[in-house]
Protein backbone atom coordinates (compact mmCIF):
# COMPACT_ATOMS: atom_id res chain seq x y z
CA UNK A 1 0.00 0.00 0.00
CA UNK A 2 1.12 3.54 -0.72
CA UNK A 3 2.67 4.88 2.53
CA UNK A 4 1.43 8.36 1.76
CA UNK A 5 -2.10 7.02 1.30
CA UNK A 6 -1.99 5.40 4.72
CA UNK A 7 -1.07 8.56 6.63
CA UNK A 8 -2.88 11.36 4.80
CA UNK A 9 -6.58 12.06 4.91
CA UNK A 10 -8.58 12.32 1.72
CA UNK A 11 -9.47 16.01 1.68
CA UNK A 12 -12.90 15.10 0.32
CA UNK A 13 -13.82 13.78 3.76
CA UNK A 14 -13.79 17.36 5.03
CA UNK A 15 -16.91 19.49 5.04
CA UNK A 16 -16.90 23.11 3.89
CA UNK A 17 -16.73 24.21 7.52
CA UNK A 18 -13.77 21.88 8.06
CA UNK A 19 -12.04 23.41 5.05
CA UNK A 20 -12.55 26.89 6.47
CA UNK A 21 -10.73 25.80 9.64
CA UNK A 22 -7.92 24.31 7.54
CA UNK A 23 -7.54 27.55 5.58
CA UNK A 24 -7.41 29.57 8.77
CA UNK A 25 -4.69 27.28 10.13
CA UNK A 26 -2.76 27.74 6.88
CA UNK A 27 -3.08 31.53 7.15
CA UNK A 28 -5.37 31.73 4.11
CA UNK A 29 -8.46 33.84 3.55
CA UNK A 30 -11.75 32.10 4.31
CA UNK A 31 -12.99 32.23 0.71
CA UNK A 32 -10.23 29.81 -0.29
CA UNK A 33 -12.21 27.02 1.40
CA UNK A 34 -15.12 27.64 -0.96
CA UNK A 35 -12.77 27.56 -3.93
CA UNK A 36 -11.29 24.21 -2.88
CA UNK A 37 -14.76 22.82 -2.20
CA UNK A 38 -15.95 23.86 -5.66
CA UNK A 39 -12.93 22.25 -7.30
CA UNK A 40 -13.68 19.00 -5.50
CA UNK A 41 -17.45 18.78 -5.86
CA UNK A 42 -18.48 21.00 -8.79
CA UNK A 43 -15.54 20.44 -11.09
CA UNK A 44 -14.56 16.95 -9.93
CA UNK A 45 -10.87 17.80 -9.54
CA UNK A 46 -8.72 14.73 -9.00
CA UNK A 47 -5.50 16.52 -8.11
CA UNK A 48 -4.49 19.73 -6.36
CA UNK A 49 -2.55 20.74 -9.48
CA UNK A 50 -5.88 21.26 -11.26
CA UNK A 51 -6.90 23.98 -8.79
CA UNK A 52 -5.45 26.77 -10.90
CA UNK A 53 -7.02 29.71 -9.07
CA UNK A 54 -5.10 28.77 -5.91
CA UNK A 55 -1.53 29.91 -5.44
CA UNK A 56 1.21 27.38 -6.08
CA UNK A 57 2.24 27.69 -2.43
CA UNK A 58 -1.26 26.81 -1.20
CA UNK A 59 -1.51 23.88 -3.58
CA UNK A 60 1.82 22.61 -2.24
CA UNK A 61 0.59 23.00 1.35
CA UNK A 62 -2.54 21.00 0.55
CA UNK A 63 -0.45 18.38 -1.22
CA UNK A 64 1.73 18.00 1.86
CA UNK A 65 -1.18 17.59 4.24
CA UNK A 66 -3.88 15.84 2.26
CA UNK A 67 -4.56 13.69 -0.74
CA UNK A 68 -7.40 13.05 -3.16
CA UNK A 69 -8.16 9.33 -3.35
CA UNK A 70 -9.57 9.56 -6.85
CA UNK A 71 -10.61 6.41 -8.66
CA UNK A 72 -8.78 5.67 -11.91
CA UNK A 73 -9.82 4.01 -15.13
CA UNK A 74 -8.54 0.44 -15.33
CA UNK A 75 -10.33 -1.00 -18.36
CA UNK A 76 -13.09 0.09 -20.74
CA UNK A 77 -15.20 -2.26 -22.89
CA UNK A 78 -17.57 -1.24 -25.69
CA UNK A 79 -20.67 -3.26 -26.51
CA UNK A 80 -22.05 -3.63 -30.02
CA UNK A 81 -25.22 -1.88 -28.79
CA UNK A 82 -23.36 1.23 -27.59
CA UNK A 83 -23.19 0.31 -23.91
CA UNK A 84 -19.83 1.05 -22.28
CA UNK A 85 -18.55 -0.77 -19.20
CA UNK A 86 -15.74 0.80 -17.19
CA UNK A 87 -13.68 -0.94 -14.56
CA UNK A 88 -12.20 1.46 -12.04
CA UNK A 89 -9.35 0.95 -9.62
CA UNK A 90 -9.70 2.37 -6.12
CA UNK A 91 -6.84 3.86 -4.12
CA UNK A 92 -6.40 0.60 -2.20
CA UNK A 93 -6.30 -1.54 -5.34
CA UNK A 94 -9.87 -2.86 -5.27
CA UNK A 95 -11.83 -2.88 -8.51
CA UNK A 96 -15.41 -1.84 -9.24
CA UNK A 97 -17.47 -1.46 -12.40
CA UNK A 98 -19.81 1.19 -13.79
CA UNK A 99 -21.92 1.04 -16.93
CA UNK A 100 -22.96 3.80 -19.34
CA UNK A 101 -26.26 2.95 -21.02
CA UNK A 102 -26.96 5.34 -23.90
CA UNK A 103 -30.37 5.61 -25.55
CA UNK A 104 -29.78 8.56 -27.92
CA UNK A 105 -33.18 8.25 -29.61
CA UNK A 106 -34.84 9.00 -26.25
CA UNK A 107 -32.19 11.54 -25.26
CA UNK A 108 -31.44 9.32 -22.27
CA UNK A 109 -27.93 8.60 -21.02
CA UNK A 110 -27.80 6.60 -17.81
CA UNK A 111 -24.89 5.60 -15.61
CA UNK A 112 -25.22 2.52 -13.41
CA UNK A 113 -22.93 3.03 -10.40
CA UNK A 114 -21.56 0.66 -7.78
CA UNK A 115 -21.82 1.27 -4.05
CA UNK A 116 -19.77 -1.63 -2.64
CA UNK A 117 -16.76 -3.72 -3.57
CA UNK A 118 -18.56 -7.03 -4.04
CA UNK A 119 -21.83 -7.84 -2.28
CA UNK A 120 -22.95 -9.78 0.77
CA UNK A 121 -26.48 -10.74 -0.32
CA UNK A 122 -25.72 -13.83 -2.45
CA UNK A 123 -28.69 -13.56 -4.84
CA UNK A 124 -28.44 -16.73 -6.92
CA UNK A 125 -28.88 -15.09 -10.31
CA UNK A 126 -26.30 -12.31 -9.81
CA UNK A 127 -22.58 -12.52 -10.57
CA UNK A 128 -21.75 -9.81 -8.02
CA UNK A 129 -23.60 -11.86 -5.41
CA UNK A 130 -21.04 -14.64 -5.90
CA UNK A 131 -18.30 -12.27 -4.74
CA UNK A 132 -17.53 -11.43 -1.13
CA UNK A 133 -18.28 -7.92 0.10
CA UNK A 134 -14.88 -6.42 0.77
CA UNK A 135 -15.96 -2.94 1.78
CA UNK A 136 -18.36 -0.09 1.11
CA UNK A 137 -17.35 2.65 -1.26
CA UNK A 138 -17.08 6.08 0.25
CA UNK A 139 -19.16 8.96 -1.08
CA UNK A 140 -16.32 10.37 -3.17
CA UNK A 141 -15.75 7.03 -4.90
CA UNK A 142 -19.40 6.89 -5.93
CA UNK A 143 -19.24 10.54 -6.97
CA UNK A 144 -16.13 9.86 -9.08
CA UNK A 145 -17.97 7.21 -11.08
CA UNK A 146 -20.55 9.79 -12.09
CA UNK A 147 -17.92 12.39 -13.00
CA UNK A 148 -15.76 10.02 -15.05
CA UNK A 149 -18.65 8.37 -16.88
CA UNK A 150 -20.14 11.80 -17.58
CA UNK A 151 -16.83 12.79 -19.22
CA UNK A 152 -16.99 9.56 -21.20
CA UNK A 153 -20.57 10.31 -22.23
CA UNK A 154 -19.68 13.83 -23.38
CA UNK A 155 -16.70 12.57 -25.37
CA UNK A 156 -18.55 9.68 -27.02
CA UNK A 157 -22.06 11.11 -27.48
CA UNK A 158 -21.69 14.85 -27.02
CA UNK A 159 -24.29 14.75 -24.27
CA UNK A 160 -24.14 14.79 -20.44
CA UNK A 161 -25.63 12.07 -18.30
CA UNK A 162 -29.36 12.37 -17.79
CA UNK A 163 -29.92 9.65 -15.19
CA UNK A 164 -28.11 7.81 -12.40
CA UNK A 165 -29.08 4.39 -11.10
CA UNK A 166 -27.54 2.84 -8.01
CA UNK A 167 -27.83 -0.64 -9.50
CA UNK A 168 -24.20 -1.66 -9.94
CA UNK A 169 -22.10 -3.79 -7.61
CA UNK A 170 -23.37 -4.01 -4.04
CA UNK A 171 -26.51 -3.20 -2.07
CA UNK A 172 -26.82 0.61 -1.75
CA UNK A 173 -28.92 0.50 1.42
CA UNK A 174 -26.14 -1.44 3.17
CA UNK A 175 -23.75 1.39 2.24
CA UNK A 176 -26.30 3.86 3.49
CA UNK A 177 -24.25 6.80 4.80
CA UNK A 178 -21.84 7.08 1.83
CA UNK A 179 -24.71 6.47 -0.59
CA UNK A 180 -26.72 9.32 0.92
CA UNK A 181 -23.71 11.62 1.04
CA UNK A 182 -22.91 10.90 -2.60
CA UNK A 183 -26.48 11.77 -3.57
CA UNK A 184 -26.16 15.04 -1.65
CA UNK A 185 -22.91 15.89 -3.46
CA UNK A 186 -24.45 14.98 -6.84
CA UNK A 187 -27.66 16.97 -6.33
CA UNK A 188 -26.65 20.05 -4.35
CA UNK A 189 -26.03 23.35 -6.18
CA UNK A 190 -22.59 23.30 -4.55
CA UNK A 191 -21.97 19.95 -6.27
CA UNK A 192 -23.10 18.59 -9.64
CA UNK A 193 -26.59 20.12 -9.27
CA UNK A 194 -28.40 17.14 -10.78
CA UNK A 195 -32.13 16.78 -10.12
CA UNK A 196 -32.91 14.07 -7.49
CA UNK A 197 -35.80 12.83 -9.66
CA UNK A 198 -33.15 11.70 -12.15
CA UNK A 199 -31.66 9.32 -9.57
CA UNK A 200 -32.93 5.85 -8.70
CA UNK A 201 -31.68 3.76 -5.79
CA UNK A 202 -32.18 0.03 -6.17
CA UNK A 203 -32.46 -2.36 -3.23
CA UNK A 204 -32.81 -6.11 -2.88
CA UNK A 205 -35.20 -5.33 -0.03
CA UNK A 206 -33.80 -4.05 3.28
CA UNK A 207 -37.08 -2.99 4.87
CA UNK A 208 -35.73 -0.99 7.83
CA UNK A 209 -33.43 0.95 5.51
CA UNK A 210 -36.29 1.71 3.11
CA UNK A 211 -38.08 3.28 6.09
CA UNK A 212 -34.94 5.20 7.01
CA UNK A 213 -34.68 6.49 3.45
CA UNK A 214 -38.25 7.75 3.79
CA UNK A 215 -37.55 9.39 7.16
CA UNK A 216 -34.50 11.14 5.71
CA UNK A 217 -36.84 12.77 3.15
CA UNK A 218 -34.73 11.91 0.15
CA UNK A 219 -36.24 12.91 -3.18
CA UNK A 220 -34.78 10.06 -5.24
CA UNK A 221 -36.77 7.24 -6.83
CA UNK A 222 -36.71 3.75 -5.36
CA UNK A 223 -36.53 0.43 -7.19
CA UNK A 224 -37.12 -2.93 -5.52
CA UNK A 225 -35.29 -5.88 -7.04
CA UNK A 226 -38.32 -8.11 -6.66
CA UNK A 227 -37.90 -11.00 -9.13
CA UNK A 228 -40.55 -13.19 -7.50
CA UNK A 229 -44.00 -12.28 -6.19
CA UNK A 230 -44.36 -14.98 -3.56
CA UNK A 231 -42.15 -15.73 -0.57
CA UNK A 232 -41.41 -19.37 -1.45
CA UNK A 233 -39.84 -18.48 -4.78
CA UNK A 234 -38.17 -15.32 -3.49
CA UNK A 235 -36.63 -17.24 -0.58
CA UNK A 236 -35.16 -19.64 -3.10
CA UNK A 237 -33.32 -17.04 -5.14
CA UNK A 238 -32.81 -14.17 -2.67
CA UNK A 239 -31.72 -15.16 0.87
CA UNK A 240 -32.43 -11.61 2.08
CA UNK A 241 -36.15 -12.40 1.76
CA UNK A 242 -35.99 -14.71 4.78
CA UNK A 243 -35.56 -11.69 7.07
CA UNK A 244 -37.40 -9.22 4.83
CA UNK A 245 -40.40 -11.09 3.47
CA UNK A 246 -42.87 -9.57 1.06
CA UNK A 247 -45.36 -8.51 3.73
CA UNK A 248 -42.64 -6.63 5.62
CA UNK A 249 -41.30 -5.15 2.39
CA UNK A 250 -44.68 -3.97 1.14
CA UNK A 251 -45.33 -2.23 4.47
CA UNK A 252 -41.96 -0.47 4.20
CA UNK A 253 -42.54 0.56 0.58
CA UNK A 254 -46.01 1.86 1.35
CA UNK A 255 -44.49 3.91 4.18
CA UNK A 256 -41.84 5.24 1.78
CA UNK A 257 -44.48 6.26 -0.74
CA UNK A 258 -46.74 7.95 1.84
CA UNK A 259 -43.80 9.87 3.30
CA UNK A 260 -42.15 10.95 0.05
CA UNK A 261 -44.55 10.44 -2.90
CA UNK A 262 -41.40 9.44 -4.81
CA UNK A 263 -41.68 6.98 -7.67
CA UNK A 264 -41.36 3.27 -6.88
CA UNK A 265 -40.65 0.56 -9.41
CA UNK A 266 -40.33 -3.21 -9.27
CA UNK A 267 -37.45 -4.82 -11.14
CA UNK A 268 -38.50 -8.31 -12.24
CA UNK A 269 -36.07 -10.62 -14.05
CA UNK A 270 -38.02 -13.23 -16.03
CA UNK A 271 -36.70 -16.77 -15.57
CA UNK A 272 -37.99 -19.55 -17.82
CA UNK A 273 -40.50 -21.82 -16.02
CA UNK A 274 -39.75 -20.25 -12.64
CA UNK A 275 -41.48 -16.88 -12.33
CA UNK A 276 -42.88 -16.18 -15.79
CA UNK A 277 -46.33 -17.83 -15.73
CA UNK A 278 -49.66 -16.01 -15.69
CA UNK A 279 -50.09 -17.21 -12.11
CA UNK A 280 -46.86 -15.39 -11.27
CA UNK A 281 -48.22 -12.34 -13.10
CA UNK A 282 -51.39 -12.53 -10.99
CA UNK A 283 -49.31 -12.67 -7.79
CA UNK A 284 -47.32 -9.67 -8.97
CA UNK A 285 -50.53 -7.80 -9.74
CA UNK A 286 -51.56 -8.13 -6.09
CA UNK A 287 -48.31 -6.41 -5.06
CA UNK A 288 -49.06 -3.54 -7.44
CA UNK A 289 -52.36 -2.58 -5.82
CA UNK A 290 -51.27 -0.90 -2.57
CA UNK A 291 -49.54 2.16 -4.02
CA UNK A 292 -48.59 3.46 -7.49
CA UNK A 293 -45.81 1.35 -8.95
CA UNK A 294 -44.16 0.65 -12.28
CA UNK A 295 -42.91 -2.77 -13.29
CA UNK A 296 -39.73 -3.27 -15.31
CA UNK A 297 -39.52 -6.79 -16.72
CA UNK A 298 -35.89 -7.62 -17.44
CA UNK A 299 -34.42 -10.30 -19.66
CA UNK A 300 -32.22 -12.71 -17.74
CA UNK A 301 -28.53 -12.52 -18.52
CA UNK A 302 -26.74 -15.85 -17.94
CA UNK A 303 -23.85 -16.00 -15.50
CA UNK A 304 -21.39 -18.76 -14.67
CA UNK A 305 -22.58 -21.20 -12.05
CA UNK A 306 -26.31 -20.41 -12.27
CA UNK A 307 -28.88 -22.79 -13.72
CA UNK A 308 -31.53 -20.23 -14.68
CA UNK A 309 -32.62 -19.77 -18.27
CA UNK A 310 -33.87 -16.70 -20.05
CA UNK A 311 -37.65 -16.64 -20.42
CA UNK A 312 -39.00 -16.92 -23.96
CA UNK A 313 -40.01 -13.62 -25.57
CA UNK A 314 -43.63 -14.72 -26.02
CA UNK A 315 -43.91 -15.62 -22.32
CA UNK A 316 -42.53 -12.22 -21.32
CA UNK A 317 -44.98 -10.53 -23.70
CA UNK A 318 -47.94 -12.51 -22.29
CA UNK A 319 -46.81 -11.72 -18.74
CA UNK A 320 -46.57 -8.00 -19.51
CA UNK A 321 -49.91 -7.98 -21.35
CA UNK A 322 -51.67 -9.50 -18.33
CA UNK A 323 -50.35 -6.73 -16.08
CA UNK A 324 -51.16 -3.97 -18.58
CA UNK A 325 -54.69 -5.32 -19.04
CA UNK A 326 -55.12 -4.83 -15.29
CA UNK A 327 -53.85 -1.25 -15.29
CA UNK A 328 -50.20 -1.71 -14.35
CA UNK A 329 -47.51 0.38 -16.06
CA UNK A 330 -45.04 -2.11 -17.53
CA UNK A 331 -41.78 -1.76 -19.46
CA UNK A 332 -39.92 -4.71 -20.97
CA UNK A 333 -36.20 -4.05 -20.77
CA UNK A 334 -34.18 -5.89 -23.38
CA UNK A 335 -30.64 -6.64 -22.29
CA UNK A 336 -27.96 -4.06 -23.00
CA UNK A 337 -24.25 -4.78 -22.95
CA UNK A 338 -24.50 -8.52 -22.41
CA UNK A 339 -21.68 -9.17 -24.91
CA UNK A 340 -19.28 -7.43 -22.50
CA UNK A 341 -20.84 -8.75 -19.26
CA UNK A 342 -22.30 -5.31 -18.56
CA UNK A 343 -25.96 -6.30 -18.37
CA UNK A 344 -28.08 -6.58 -15.23
CA UNK A 345 -26.57 -9.08 -12.80
CA UNK A 346 -23.32 -9.59 -14.71
CA UNK A 347 -20.92 -7.17 -13.00
CA UNK A 348 -18.08 -9.21 -11.49
CA UNK A 349 -14.79 -7.57 -12.53
CA UNK A 350 -14.22 -10.19 -15.23
CA UNK A 351 -11.41 -9.77 -17.71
Amino acid sequence: MNTKASIQMDIRKLSLDDLKIVMKELGQAGFRAKQVYEWLWQKGARSFAEMTNLSKALREQLEEGYQINAITEDKVQHSADGTIKSRFRLHDGHLIESVLIPVPDDNRFTVCVSSQVGCSLSCKFCATGQMKRLRNLDAAEIFDQVVLVNEQCMEKFGHPLTNIVYMGMGEPLLAYAPMLESIEKITTPDGLNMAPRRITVSTAGIAKMVRRLADDATKVNLALSLHAADDVKRDEIMPINEQNNLAILMDALEYFYKQTKNRISYEYIAFQDFNDSLEDAHNLLQLCKRFPVRVNIIEYNPIDGAEFRKSAAHRIDDFARYLRDHGVMVTIRRSRGKDIDAACGQLANKG
